[in-house]
């Protein structure tokens, strides 16, 4: 993880979970995180299965111009990525996945800079999974929250097991998959087709790119 609140929110979430898996829902605390709070989330499972946010932190919302509870996660993503980030918001919730990805952001002015999901399954029980994320930025660029991001370029996905690496690799030293090597994501079988993956250990890279 590069950004500071990518990782406290993870320590945070990581201290609440103690041995398990993920913590209850329940058990997050706003006041345990308030500085954090404008650029975290909760995302849960719509009637139709897709991840939506239940909450939104103001400054998250300023990033994209608009209120963000009740919309989509994949509504931020061009169309040709929409499919993908719903499936990996899944294996979140199904296999209590933590995930990190790097994106560029870009405003319709099309100045553009860096920035970072993190992604923490909460136990919500099977039938109501939940989701506590953040959104990080490098250096705050002058027009940000003045020109909304209207498009991003997905940098890299990482995958990671809390229990053995607590912090990500940089993907710049991530070597190439071998074609021999087998790729498995949690235990869901409904997890993402990873052709294009690249892994160090347990964990998994994927590439993406803005179409010109």
């Amino acid at each position: 993880m590069k950004q500071d609140g990518s990782r406290a929110l993870f320590q945070y979430w990581n201290r609440l979970r103690g041995t398990r898996t993920a913590p209850l829902r329940t058990e997050v605390e706003p006041a345990d995180i308030k500085t954090l709070l404008g650029d975290t989330f909760i995302l849960e499972r719509d009637t139709r299965g897709e991840p939506i946010f239940r909450l939104a932190g103001t400054r998250l919302c300023a990033v994209y111009g608009r209120e963000l509870k009740g919309f989509a996660f994949a509504s931020l993503w061009r169309d040709r990525d929409r499919r993908m980030m719903s499936r990996l918001v899944s294996n979140v919730f199904q296999s209590k996945s933590v995930v990190v990805f790097d994106f560029e952001g870009f405003s319709r002015e099309d100045r553009s800079t860096q920035f970072e999901f993190v992604l923490l399954p909460l136990d919500g029980g099977l039938e109501s999974p939940r989701c506590l994320g953040a959104l990080s930025v490098g250096p705050k660029p002058f027009w940000l929250g003045a020109e909304a991001v209207t498009d991003a370029k997905i940098g890299s996905v990482r995958f990671v097991e809390p229990d053995r690496d607590p912090f990500l690799v940089d993907r710049r030293r991530t070597p190439r998959l071998d074609s021999n090597d087998a790729i498995q994501i949690g235990r869901s079988s409904d997890a993402m087709p990873l052709n294009n993956a690249r892994r160090i250990r347990h964990l998994l890279v994927l590439e993406g790119g803005r179409e010109p």
